[in-house]
């Protein structure tokens, strides 16, 4: 390695990180907003110092070498503990303040959640703005959050990540729902449905929703050596209930979300002939906020948008 100057610019480690993060120098000239040519110059600098190509071209753009790869988490921690050293704690005046928040949900979240959660931030931070973020198979939330590009994630899982802050916003009981005039429903009580009439019956199911997640219905029948019969699987799991208005599809998921449907496209809820655990849903963060009083502010706020849901 490369003898290291008497001072080390700072910038240069972040340049570091981002390029062995994002694999693109064009992209990280767009998030510094610097020309290319002076990120072009800053890598070979960096190479220069660590006496390693860092970067190179692979098959389908840029890979990190075996050296470039170890200087990940290192050059992560050196910017997250000097941000710690340099961070000012002053209180959030939610009414005077002019903050970002990047929020990352499933449309899976009960319907009327989300649009409480905007209306109480909007009354009590006017001033702020809320960035609302899909969240899918593709969606590296873990990575997100640890970059700092969202600040929360709210979603369900049977079993949340362990190494991520969590706390519980609110539990929905699992049932199904049918069109209400389907030969089906007409015949059958809400609650006499059989197991093998749950299993047979033709269902509608979410695409996996995030990375790692095979979702909390076919994961439970698993356990109990059971499968249902799914023959429509779909990425727009909004569009679900609309299905069922439709078709002689069931759909299984949580009562209140149903229930938001079930006057409007007329279906009939079923219970479950098998104990489902009820969908828990949670907000994650990552320690690099988990301090910081505007994101304690707005976790709180999420927290009581979730009280005043569960209170209705």
């Amino acid at each position: 390695m490369a003898q290291l100057p008497n001072h080390l610019d700072l910038h240069l480690i972040r340049i570091l990180y981002l390029l062995l993060s994002e694999k693109n120098v064009s992209r990280v000239a767009l998030k510094l907003n610097q020309p290319q040519p002076s990120i072009s110059a800053s890598l070979r600098k960096l190479r220069e110092l660590t006496g390693d190509q860092l970067l190179v071209r692979g098959g389908r753009g840029m890979v990190p070498t075996p050296h470039g790869e170890t200087l990940l988490k290192p050059a992560k921690r050196i910017l997250d503990e000097t941000e710690l050293l340099f961070e000012r704690k002053v209180p959030f005046v939610a009414q005077q303040e002019s903050k970002t928040f990047h929020i990352a949900a499933p449309d899976s979240l009960h319907v009327q959640f989300l649009p409480s959660v905007v209306e109480r931030l909007r009354r009590e931070s006017p001033k702020s703005r809320i960035v609302i973020h899909g969240l899918g198979a593709e969606v590296d939330y873990v990575r997100h959050l640890s970059d700092g590009d969202l600040d929360l994630v709210i979603a369900n899982w049977d079993e949340p990540p362990q190494h991520l802050h969590l706390s519980k916003l609110f539990e929905d009981p699992i049932v199904c729902a049918m069109r209400a005039d389907s030969p089906y429903a007409k015949r059958t009580g809400t609650d006499d449905m059989t197991l093998e009439d749950y299993l047979s019956l033709p269902h509608v199911a979410p695409s996996q929703l995030l990375s790692g997640y095979h979702g909390v219905i076919d994961a439970h029948l698993e356990r109990q050596h059971l499968r249902r019969n799914v023959v429509v699987e779909s990425a727009y799991f909004g569009l679900m209930p609309h299905m069922l208005a439709q078709s002689d599809m069931v759909l299984t998921t949580g009562k209140q979300y149903l229930s938001f449907y079930e006057k409007s496209l007329q279906l009939k809820t079923f219970s479950i002939p098998i104990k489902f655990p009820p969908l828990r849903f949670y907000q994650l963060w990552h320690e690099r906020v988990h301090h910081s009083p505007e994101h304690r502010w707005l976790r709180e706020q999420i927290a009581q948008a979730a009280k005043s849901l569960m209170s209705r």
